[in-house]
């Protein structure tokens, strides 16, 4: 396989009680069939039970475990991580998620979990739509506790209103959930916890109410993190930055990194197109270190159209 071209993955699609058919209305997606409520795309994965793969078969995981230098780069040589350090995904949200928490670094092992920092960007809101993240000011655990008693998170969970182009970033211990009527791209640690803390009462697509995980929550919640705002855009688009992952929204023509830097492009809106290969809107895309620079120029179809830059901090 030759690394001086993109590399593109076969995306995983994830059914979800709370999930719908926009990434096949509003991305033109290809969805595995006509009437599951797909919640989310796995598009960047390197987790044994949805392992990305391109369209010869050749896996994320074995890009990072055999060819690391080529694809990633020397700085990412040294490592430890013994897979892709990062999880990509869009999600559908057509019903509010559970109000949950992912577990902090210093609490994972004891928990048995995997930490997990996220961000979102969202690439679709519907008038309204609102995200819920941190806690309101002045809630103390016995608030919370409390309302874990009487059915009454919502009431104690900071809500922000969502737009088309905002974005949260998500450190672990934060508690969260994604509202109805967004469209979401979200870049994580390669993590699967969460502790759902509430779930709206409601039953999974078995019929049976969703399990919740309160002792592990109440581990993981930060009781200091109070009503927290989106991300301000940086004057050169980076979005987020953290030791996990930095993530810029990029426009217009340019080159996308030096020669030398690997990265992932996520197509948000509109189209580009990237060293003679045409991404659009949902696709995602691994940059390698050999793409020379004229390959690395990407020219966008018109002025709404955008993507991320995603890449792991060396």
């Amino acid at each position: 396989m030759k690394f001086n071209r993109l590399i593109r993955f076969t995306p995983i699609y994830q059914s979800r009680v709370w999930g719908g058919r926009r990434m096949e209305t509003l991305l033109g997606a290809t969805l595995p069939d006509t009437t599951t409520p797909f919640g989310e795309a796995w598009a960047v994965s390197d987790r044994p039970e949805a392992p990305s793969a391109t369209a010869e078969g050749v896996s994320l995981h074995e890009l990072w475990t055999n060819h690391r230098e080529e694809v990633f780069g020397t700085a990412l040589l040294a490592s430890t991580s013994p897979t892709f350090p990062l999880l990509m995904k869009i999600l559908d949200a057509c019903d509010d998620l559970s109000i949950q928490v992912h577990p902090p670094a210093s609490m994972a092992t004891e928990l048995k979990g995997e930490p997990k920092t996220e961000m979102w960007f969202i690439a679709h809101a519907d008038p309204g739509a609102k995200i819920y993240a941190g806690l309101k000011l002045g809630t103390t655990r016995a608030n919370f506790e409390a309302s874990l008693q009487n059915g009454t998170v919502a009431e104690v969970v900071h809500v922000i209103q969502a737009h088309t182009g905002d974005c949260l970033f998500i450190p672990s211990g934060r508690v969260h959930a994604i509202g109805a009527g967004l469209l979401i791209y979200e870049i994580q640690q390669n993590s699967d916890t969460t502790y759902r803390v509430f779930d709206w009462n409601r039953v999974g697509l078995d019929g049976k109410p969703r399990a919740l995980h309160l002792q592990e929550s109440m581990q993981s919640i930060d009781f200091t993190d109070f009503e927290p705002s989106m991300q301000q855009i940086a004057a050169d688009g980076t979005l987020v930055t953290c030791e996990y992952f930095d993530v810029k929204l990029c426009s217009g023509s340019k080159q996308a990194g030096a020669v030398g830097e690997s990265m992932t492009l996520a197509v948000v809106s509109g189209e580009i197109s990237v060293g003679g290969t045409v991404l659009k809107a949902g696709d995602f895309a691994l940059m390698p270190v050999a793409m020379e620079a004229a390959a690395r120029e990407v020219t966008p179809a018109d002025a709404k159209s955008q993507w991320l830059e995603i890449r792991v901090p060396v």
